[in-house]
């Protein structure tokens, strides 16, 4: 029997591709002709404190590490096709996340919660309010990638992502890595974090319609509060779906799977060739 190979997980940036595997992150990005790339050590508050590598808290602390990184790379990729290699500071890091994080808290929850207000005015049922809430949260979300993915330098970087799953394929199905062997791969995957977004939102329905419908007030410091464990329950999911052949599993993969079709783009090889450059780094 072959030995599990390690989980391979990874990011689109500005015209390139961040990877990150049990031990190291590397981003490659594309200046001209060139393929410019920076590696470094992984170091994770789960190596020092073993707890959080247990299930639902290694969701939640990942969650958080994977949007420090993820602003670090844009950041890196950005300075790199701006001819300007810029370090961000913890405070810059900081703010940069409270930022995103406040973004989505507005996008996700008070708007939503706000809408139904008025949408469900005359509805007294807990559990419809809460669906109808959902349902709101889910085609925002719909919404928000339908638009960006209209842009021009958001279409370049829906390819890396794709890029970014072909070459993760092709790591997984133990082939040489290689542009043509990556290219014959889908760019859809169910480990992607566009799957894990959609997941999360259905979970949040689900846990959010055990607190009833309470106050306005409350329901935004609820839905705020119970994020993290959101966030630890759709990453467990995705692990399984990640490694799961049940026809069960298979099918709630599904809609984060077709998601992936707006989020997505087919690469060209140049693209490719950038992906597998990252994954080489880390392996």
């Amino acid at each position: 029997m072959k030995p599990v190979r390690p989980n391979i997980g990874g990011q689109a940036v500005i015209e390139g591709v961040m990877m990150r595997g049990p031990k190291f992150t590397a981003i490659a990005v594309r200046k001209n002709d060139e393929i410019i790339i920076k590696k470094e050590e992984n170091h994770s508050l789960s190596d020092k404190y073993k707890f959080l590598k247990l299930p639902i808290l290694r969701g939640m602390l990942s969650l958080v590490e994977m949007l420090i990184i993820g602003i670090q790379a844009l950041s890196y990729s950005a300075g790199i096709a701006g001819d300007e290699e810029e370090k961000l500071s913890s405070r810059d890091i900081a703010l940069a996340l409270l930022t995103a994080v406040g973004f989505a808290i507005l996008l996700f929850i008070i708007i939503p919660t706000a809408a139904v207000k008025l949408i469900g005015e005359n509805m007294r049922s807990p559990f419809w309010l809460n669906m109808i809430e959902g349902l709101v949260r889910i085609l925002i979300f719909l919404a928000y990638i339908f638009i960006i993915s209209s842009m021009k330098d958001i279409r370049r970087v829906f390819e890396y992502h794709g890029a970014e799953h072909k070459a993760v394929h092709c790591y997984e199905h133990d082939e040489k890595l290689t542009p043509e062997n990556a290219a014959k791969y889908t760019t859809l995957h169910p480990r992607c974090g566009t799957s894990f977004l959609m997941v999360v939102m259905v979970v949040s329905i689900l846990l959010f319609s055990l607190l009833g419908w309470p106050g306005i007030i409350m329901r935004i410091l609820s839905r705020i509060l119970l994020l993290p464990l959101v966030a630890g329950v759709s990453y467990e999911f995705i692990r399984l779906a990640g490694r799961s052949s049940s026809p069960v599993v298979n099918i709630l993969s599904k809609p984060g799977i077709w998601l992936q079709k707006l989020t997505t783009r087919e690469p060209d090889e140049s693209q490719i060739e950038v992906a597998l450059e990252a994954l080489k780094s880390v392996l």
